[in-house]
């Protein structure tokens, strides 16, 4: 199967230092023709100034600084009314590397399967094991209960309390379509992108890569999973700072989730216990980000306080 004329890379960074440099540079050194977009959400550290430095004047390389920031979807959108014409798209995390043929890979796959309007592929951390939420099914609101119940470690041999994530399921061994996949790594057909449209913007971090996959299958298409194409995702490296924050967009946006597909398809109560499964995990959380700051401080004041009475 041919390869495409050229293959746009979209990729939005916020603070992720040297790994939006390298993951760049991954993808300039492609074995086919790309062009990447980085979509730079106010970044305040030197990620951006690193990435200038490691690829001057470099013609592939295209820059929007968007000086504030606008979240994962909204800065995916924000670069696509720039985009020339090309039959893919490929959205990628910046903290991620790539191999010189994971792209014209990819590409051939899909073409090996027309019906497919998005495709992803073995998403790894970097000790080589497979990354939870790589492949999964769309999440319901009674795997997620089942998930933050932990049932299925309680019943691991019954198909009711089985988890979303399938990465302890065998990995196929061709292309399978899946439900859903990893926002780190969407190849989406230019064609389907037109009739699905683009990332809802009212997530502002995570969850919208399953809504995505929600969209695409509603309309007809298939996800494509590719076990044999592999990728490095240094996950959570943009994230470090602020990790509660991360956690309330994350929260925020399964709760966005659950009310737009589920909410006229599953009975009342079963969607209240699920919002406040959702909202008492995020409690439990603060209070372990909140833990963690003062207790320390406590043992500084300790430790000050015996020095001075020595």
């Amino acid at each position: 199967m041919s390869i495409p004329s050229c293959i746009h890379i979209v990729i939005v960074n916020y603070n992720a230092g040297s790994r939006l440099r390298d993951c760049v540079v991954s993808a300039l050194q492609s074995d086919c023709e790309v062009r990447v977009w980085v979509s730079d959400n106010g970044s305040d550290d030197d990620s951006l100034a690193l990435l200038r430095q490691a690829a001057p004047n470099e013609a592939r390389l295209n820059i929007v600084e968007n000086h504030a920031n606008l979240g994962f979807a909204k800065g995916n959108n924000r670069i696509l009314p720039l985009l020339p014409e090309s039959e893919f798209i490929l959205f990628l995390n910046p903290d991620c590397l790539l191999r010189p043929d994971t792209i014209s890979r990819m590409c051939s796959a899909m073409n090996e399967h027309p019906q497919a309007g998005m495709a992803s592929c073995l998403i790894v951390n970097p000790d080589g094991s497979e990354q939870r939420g790589c492949r999964r099914t769309l999440p319901t609101p009674w795997q997620s209960l089942v998930q933050v119940l932990q049932l299925q470690r309680l019943f691991p041999a019954s198909s009711l309390f089985r988890s979303f994530n399938l990465t302890d399921t065998p990995l196929p061994d061709k292309p399978t379509p899946v439900e859903a996949t990893s926002g780190a790594f969407m190849l989406v057909r230019s064609s389907a992108l037109e009739r699905v449209g683009p990332l809802d913007e009212g997530y502002f971090l995570h969850c919208e890569d399953i809504d995505w996959c929600a969209r695409f299958a509603s309309q007809g298409y298939q996800l494509l999973f590719v076990p044999d194409v592999r990728i490095t995702h240094y996950q959570g490296s943009c994230s470090k700072r602020h990790p509660f924050r991360v956690e309330w967009h994350k929260h925020r946006g399964m709760l966005r989730f659950y009310r737009k597909f589920y909410a006229q398809r599953y009975p009342l109560p079963l969607m209240w216990a699920v919002y406040s499964m959702v909202i008492l995990r995020l409690t439990m959380l603060a209070c372990l980000f909140l833990g963690r700051r003062i207790v320390p401080g406590m043992r500084r004041d300790q430790r000050e306080d015996v020095s001075s009475a020595s």
